[in-house]
């Protein structure tokens, strides 16, 4: 099979334009959300909320009038979203719940061995949930504490979990971050809940699982990264799929310039590459993106390192004295290039913004459009935030007039 072959600017291009970043394709609200995850099929969730969630942060750099209503009534009224277990906690299509069957059931099989002795926990927790609606694990209190995950819990909240990754529970809704849960059968229409999954072997899991991974970002090489976490199978299995994958046509091998190891992109997506390799997929109007911790676009590190010269790690669980820019710190991007990094705050009580710390990485070009681009891309992070006001290191100002200041401090 002939390779296709692109520069690293090519590449990209179209990563941004997979991703929905600095695209032509314009995206508005809750329908601009399920396109996009139409296209990626799931984003990675995290509790962490300091100017949002780590969706949001992904969905408001790519909804142009976002805000986390949207994709509430999509998860907990339209019903159309699902909190699931893909790349580790994620949100996912509804339409996609069959196909993580042989992970519900691996689980329940693991999660109820006698050996765990919890047998007598789990009808106590339907008995509530039958008697009371949907219910947290801070409303049930049943047994001492037991290990679980990276600290110890009470036995009825380890219980809930376990009941939530087998599928027999959900997520009716959230209270903040907290999860009230519901049997699953309840949010499902039968004739999904029920189904079967449409991978009748494990070889055909593995294929459609890293087709899908690979939808996810738009281009992966098969090293080992964070971009293939949560599959639950080892890195054999996963290159013997893209092999079969590649050797059915399903995708395509690509040569990026300077980089040895291939990229491998799903088949479907060959015309949005050879517009590429065309000078088609050009940008022709930069825009300015604050991108999420995890991000689609950066579940690969090394890859972004090599197509993108960009270094990114986030310091959350770095003690402080090893942390090289903060506890959290977003990245900032204009049109193909990452051009600075900043920490933010937000004080709920006034609504304000706060740009606590600014790093411009190296050789940045300063121009109008630039902080033209910058102001309009912090004009919408404080939109989806709710965020009437904004200050910068302590000082009230502007937008535009921090920014100027820092172009000018850099400049001097």
């Amino acid at each position: 099979m002939q390779k296709m072959r692109m520069t690293k600017k090519q590449a990209r291009h179209f990563l941004l334009e997979h991703q929905g970043i600095n695209s032509k394709e314009i995206l508005l609200g809750k329908s601009g959300i399920l396109a996009y995850m139409e296209r990626v099929r799931c984003i990675q969730y995290d509790p962490l909320n300091i100017v949002g969630t780590n969706p949001d942060l992904v969905l408001q750099a790519r909804i142009d009038d976002y805000n986390a209503k949207m994709l509430q009534q999509l998860l907990y009224e339209d019903r159309l979203l699902i909190d699931g277990w893909d790349k580790n906690m994620s949100i996912y299509l509804t339409q996609d719940w069959p196909y993580f069957k042989r992970f519900r059931d691996q689980n329940k099989t693991k999660y109820t061995d006698p050996s765990r002795g919890m047998e007598a926990i789990f009808p106590q927790i339907r008995k509530n949930i039958q008697q009371h609606g949907p219910m947290s694990s801070l409303q049930i209190n049943i047994g001492d504490k037991v290990s679980w995950g990276f600290s110890s819990t009470k036995t009825s909240s380890a219980a809930m979990e376990m009941m939530y990754y087998w599928g027999e529970l959900g997520i009716d809704h959230r209270v903040h971050t907290r999860r009230m849960y519901q049997f699953m059968e309840k949010l499902l229409p039968q004739p999904l809940y029920t189904a079967s999954d449409p991978n009748e072997t494990e070889q055909q899991y593995h294929d459609w699982y890293v087709h899908r991974r690979l939808s996810s970002v738009g281009m992966l090489w098969s090293k080992g990264s964070d971009a293939w976490l949560g599959m639950g199978f080892k890195a054999k299995e996963r290159k013997d799929a893209m092999n079969r994958l590649h050797q059915q046509d399903k995708v395509m091998e690509v040569e990026v310039e300077g980089i040895t190891s291939p990229f491998y992109i799903p088949r479907m997506y060959k015309e949005i590459v050879m517009e590429m390799q065309d000078g088609k997929g050009e940008q022709q109007h930069k825009k300015a993106s604050i991108i999420a911790p995890l991000d689609n676009l950066i579940w690969d590190r090394k890859l972004i390192r090599a197509l993108f010269d960009f270094e990114y790690v986030w310091e959350v669980y770095k003690p402080v004295k090893d942390r090289k820019y903060g506890y959290y710190v977003l990245p900032v991007l204009y049109g193909d290039t990452f051009i600075a990094r900043f920490e933010p705050g937000w004080d709920k009580e006034s609504g304000t913004l706060i740009v606590k710390n600014w790093w411009w990485e190296d050789n940045v070009s300063f121009s109008k459009e630039l902080f033209e681009r910058l102001q309009h891309c912090f004009h919408q992070f404080a939109h989806q935030l709710g965020a009437n006001d904004m200050t910068y290191s302590g000082e009230e100002m502007t937008s535009m007039t921090w920014l100027n200041n820092l172009a000018k401090k850099v400049d001097s």
